[in-house]
């Protein structure tokens, strides 16, 4: 089988003597799109480079973090497909007993922060090494940011990190864009890599004419923002209102003597891009080296992720910070093709778990007015009331569901993500076939 390496003697038998790039995860490595580390690692593999994996390193020295080696062009690091923080406590900060993404699902496997503390450890190995931070804790504490766990405004996580850029949100295009500059052998502090959409640099204000004459929005300062819940509030409104790949505009913000720089999200996924990426060669399982199950494989293995994106613009909820509002829907046939996948494999009991993504009802959705999206400022399609531009037809989820229905060996689907059940009062047939075929006991 072909997995990503995980040890010297797995990059031996590659024929490799040093990995391009070495991605570090809190999560166990598993081999599937819907762990974060192993899709990247994919994407990066069918660009060409050699990628290996770090999962759950022992944080207490740097033993593990030097296992495969110094990476030719950067280590990537995040903490794995959860906020370490939330792995670790409950909202009431009662510490949890189990980890569902390492192996039996033992806790303690991985350490609070873990971004900030695997980035510190491949300091003290390796001086000069760039690396990129990624992923749900790095992405959604990109900005001076509320820490519920401190109960205080702690700093872009990229100053703790000691990090050189952060990749926020999907980060395909841009941590492939970072791979092709440092191939090309850009330097970190060069303006077209800390350029790039969808990342964050630190910079001084002397560096600041290096980046030319872009726009930018200066948010209150960190220091402003942790004293200030108006200031606090005023940053937060103009992250959010500069948060679109079209017209989003470079953000900045001081911390001490230094500049936090932000740059527009990048461009969403088309169709064909989604699916080349759901195409690539996972083994969808966990790697071999494991003995014993994880527990976060057994609620996706028979899953399909049908699309990206939810333009609900729930306040409580970090999906427009995180995959943005435009949904990125793949098409049925790529759908097809993996449902046929699951439907060989011998353990396949007839069931698709789930086909979904993070609102299911949203698949095939979108804008009806033709370039509205590029200067659109709304922060939900949905409400007060569904905005007269949404295209709110669910049919292409009934006209999916029938397709993978007549997959050989397939009897069931079930749709386990989330409803917006006031988008789905609005497709009677959608709701009712949801209701009556698809929904599990």
């Amino acid at each position: 089988m072909n997995y990503l390496p995980m040890t010297r003697s797995e990059m031996d038998s590659l024929g490799w003597d040093q990995c391009d790039i070495i991605l570090i995860s809190g999560d166990a490595y598993v081999d599937h799109p819907s762990f974060g580390a192993a899709l990247i690692g994919r994407v990066l593999e069918s660009q060409g480079f050699k990628v290996g994996i770090i999962a759950q390193p022992d944080w207490h020295s740097t033993v593990d973090i030097i296992r495969l080696g110094k990476p030719r062009l950067f280590f990537g690091v995040t903490s794995g497909n959860i906020d370490s923080m939330l792995h670790h406590y409950t909202a009431n900060k009662k510490l949890r007993h189990d980890d569902p993404y390492s192996p039996e699902g033992r806790h303690g496997l991985r350490p609070n922060r873990a971004v900030i503390v695997y980035s510190n450890l491949i300091r003290q190995a390796y001086k000069d090494v760039p690396i990129v931070l990624g992923g749900v804790e790095a992405s959604l504490r990109r900005l001076a940011h509320y820490d519920y766990w401190d109960d205080a405004v702690r700093r872009s996580i990229l100053f703790d990190a000691k990090a050189d850029l952060l990749v926020y949100g999907m980060g395909e295009r841009a941590v492939g864009r970072i791979a092709q500059l440092l191939n090309a052998e850009c330097r970190m502090q060069n303006a077209e890599l800390q350029s790039i959409p969808g990342t964050a640099a630190i910079c001084r204000s002397s560096e600041l004419p290096k980046f030319g004459t872009l726009e930018y929005a200066e948010l209150p300062s960190f220091e402003e923002v942790s004293s200030s819940k108006e200031a606090f509030n005023q940053a937060f409104v103009i992250a959010s209102n500069e948060a679109n790949p079209y017209f989003g505009k470079r953000l900045l913000q001081k911390h001490g003597d230094r500049y936090l720089l932000v740059n527009p999200p990048a461009m969403s996924l088309d169709s064909e891009e989604l699916d080349a990426i759901y195409a690539l060669p996972y083994q969808r399982q966990a790697h071999p080296s494991y003995k014993e199950p994880i527990p976060a494989l057994e609620t996706v293995k028979w899953s399909i992720t049908s699309h990206r994106g939810c333009y609900g613009g729930c306040s409580f909820c970090t999906l427009f910070f995180h995959q943005g509002p435009i949904i990125q829907s793949r098409s049925i046939e790529s759908i097809i093709n993996e449902a046929e996948l699951l439907a060989r494999d011998p353990k396949f009991k007839g069931v698709i778990s789930d086909i979904g993504g993070p609102t299911a009802n949203m698949y095939g959705t979108g804008c009806k007015a033709a370039g509205r999206e590029k200067f659109c400022r709304k922060p939900s399609c949905l409400a007060p009331q569904i905005c007269e531009n949404l295209k709110p037809g669910q049919h292409a989820s009934v006209k999916l569901w029938h397709q993978a229905l007549k997959v050989p060996g397939v009897k069931n689907i079930f749709v386990a993500s989330g409803v917006r059940y006031d988008l789905a009062l609005h497709d009677h047939k959608y709701l009712k076939e949801l209701i009556q075929k698809h929904t599990g006991g």
